[in-house]
């Protein structure tokens, strides 16, 4: 009986941390799009203006679709930041491979004349993004787990959403600076106030979510209590915050 339950947690583990991965390589990839919330919804756009930059709207990276998520989870950080790291090589050296002559031109007729160039603007920039949101995931884990802590000292077991969705709260504001501050502003060269102004209007969208999916956490919470048994769920939490203090000592 014990083996099969040890079996469970470890296919549970398994899955959600190849979700995991894969959900913040998505991220990555898919981030170099700036699209429209409002637009998407079918919305009229936001009109605001923010550190004197005007006619701000929710004009968001796509990578914002798939980071609560991460955000949610923070599972294995380390073997995703190792992994992150590693698409950040390929990425690189796949840039600088020469392409072939008849490839260049392949997409002319589909408005895309030249096939390198436009490879180099997506995945050049998209480097960027994935050396902004490495430094800021990095980052965000360390002040997520002590904010976390900080929360857990003060309510114990209870609350569960208080301590998941404050220190999420908190670790988002910092991913979202340090993520747009150096993809575009060291990147791109972006003003600063519009990088300040835009990083308000992402968290705004992110704060929303993380405030909605309160009632998600709680009921994956308890689908996995029900799948693992409440004894071994409560096992496999302890030892995954001793992992992530693990994980914040070997980052820092």
């Amino acid at each position: 009986m014990h083996v099969s339950l040890q079996q469970k947690g470890a296919k549970l583990l398994l899955f959600l941390g190849c979700f995991f991965v894969a959900d913040a390589l998505i991220a990555e990839c898919v981030g170099v799009k700036i699209f429209s919330l409002e637009g998407t919804l079918g919305l009229i756009p936001t009109d605001v203006t923010l550190f004197g930059v005007p006619h701000l709207s929710f004009s968001l990276t796509a990578g914002v679709l798939t980071w609560p998520v991460v955000f949610i989870m923070r599972l294995i950080s380390l073997t995703a930041a190792a992994l992150i790291a590693y698409a950040f090589v390929v990425f690189y050296g796949v840039i600088h491979l020469s392409p072939a002559a008849w490839w260049v031109g392949v997409n002319a007729d589909k408005g895309v004349p030249d096939m390198q160039a436009a490879f180099n603007a997506i995945f050049g920039q998209g480097m960027w993004i994935i050396a902004g949101s490495l430094t800021a995931f990095l980052v965000g884990q360390v002040v997520d787990v002590a904010v976390f802590h900080r929360i857990k000292r003060v309510t114990g077991e209870k609350h569960m959403w208080l301590r998941s969705t404050g220190s999420t709260l908190v670790s988002q504001l910092v991913d979202s600076f340090v993520v747009l501050f150096i993809a575009f502003y060291i990147g791109q060269g972006w003003p600063f106030a519009q990088v300040l102004a835009i990083c308000l209007m992402n968290y705004t969208y992110k704060f929303l979510v993380a405030v909605a999916s309160t009632p998600v956490i709680y009921f994956v919470h308890h689908r996995i209590d029900r799948y693992l048994g409440k004894q071994l769920s409560f096992e496999m939490r302890r030892d995954a915050m001793t992992q992530k203090r693990v994980d914040v000592a070997v980052e820092a």
